[in-house]
């Protein structure tokens, strides 16, 4: 969630010209769109090899092994993101996108792997397009609305914190996070959604598409998360 990214030119999308925020708009949704058509390719390819079975065979030997793949990822995430924000070369912005849509896609594989064999490939049409609905709603919400979502972005680095303190003690203590500890987390990632969609105009400036698309990507990703694992709970086989 990036809040005061503003690079070279030392403005924001909000104060340049209608047309230079058009394009920015168009721009930064057209580089969302192609993140999660990677995403899905990759995925696609992952799933014709042994790689997720394999994955979660290892996550299965260990419950610290998840704290492993969690360390990795934010330490992923935190490079990607400044890479994709660098004000001086766009081939590392794209390196930061493309970086974050692995690391996505390597994180999410035991997810997909458990849902499709515990609750059928039905749950991911279900979830895919409920959390498409979800964001087209808030993002339109967010796009008509006209309002700074700032505000939302100390909400936002507070409940980071407790929602990982809450997964590092399901991890060390061994219990289960259920479907409200996931509906609070959908809640969580639609106002990870408004708040990084009131950035799009409001933080970033015009040649930071690629960083802002990395933002919304990674809410609509963490929507998709834990819409999926609501479906998947709900839709278990027997």
């Amino acid at each position: 969630m990036n809040n005061n990214m503003y690079g070279a030119t030392n403005f924001s999308v909000a104060g340049a010209a209608a047309d230079t925020r058009a394009a920015f708009v168009r721009k930064t949704y057209i580089h969302l769109a192609g993140a999660i058509l990677a995403f899905i390719v990759l995925e696609a390819a992952l799933f014709q090899t042994a790689i997720p079975e394999t994955f979660v065979g290892l996550l299965g030997a260990s419950r610290y092994a998840w704290l492993i793949v969690m360390g990795a990822f934010m330490g992923i995430s935190y490079l990607a993101e400044n890479w994709a924000n660098s004000d001086t070369s766009e081939q590392m912005q794209y390196a930061g996108l493309g970086l974050y849509v692995v690391g996505e896609a390597f994180i999410f594989v035991p997810l997909l792997y458990m849902a499709v064999n515990m609750a059928g490939p039905e749950v991911l049409i279900t979830s895919a397009g409920m959390t498409i609905l979800l964001f087209a709603g808030l993002t339109y919400s967010a796009m008509t609305m006209g309002k700074d979502f700032s505000f939302l972005g100390s909400v936002l680095k507070v409940g980071s914190f407790i929602a990982l303190g809450v997964i590092l003690c399901s991890v060390l203590f061994g219990f289960t996070l259920g479907l409200i500890f996931s509906a609070v987390m959908v809640l969580f990632a639609a106002a990870a959604v408004l708040y990084n969609t009131s950035n799009v105009l409001l933080r970033y400036n015009p040649t930071q598409h690629v960083a802002a698309s990395l933002s919304l990507f990674a809410s609509i990703a963490l929507l998709f998360w834990y819409i999926l694992r609501i479906v998947m709970g709900m839709s278990r086989r027997d």
